[in-house]
């Protein structure tokens, strides 16, 4: 083996390395994010629930809809929001592969 190919050889087994120490840490990071929309998620359904049931009674003055609106309101924004971080948890093509 020449010394040339030697050292590609040397340089595409530490882009692989590096590759795969980024993969990793984007599972690691996907993995977090999954946990977190959970934990985001449970409470922002009783959050919702709740303004939307309040909403629902007949009773209300138009302040305390007008404030229940805006619980409701700002729940589902918070809803979109994390609703987004779903294409992060998304499993990354594998790019640390052998030749094929």
């Amino acid at each position: 083996m020449s010394e040339a190919n030697s050292h590609q050889t040397n340089e595409l087994a530490e882009l692989r390395a590096l590759a795969a120490e980024y993969e990793a840490k984007l599972a690691a990071a996907a993995s977090l994010v999954s946990r977190v929309r959970h934990e985001i998620n449970n409470p922002l359904a009783a959050l919702l629930g709740q303004a939307q049931l309040l909403l629902r009674d007949s009773e209300l003055n138009e302040k305390q809809r007008r404030r229940a609106e805006t619980i409701e309101n700002q729940a589902k924004r918070i809803e979109e929001i994390v609703g987004e971080l779903r294409s992060i948890q998304t499993p990354v093509r594998t790019l640390n592969r052998q030749d094929e």
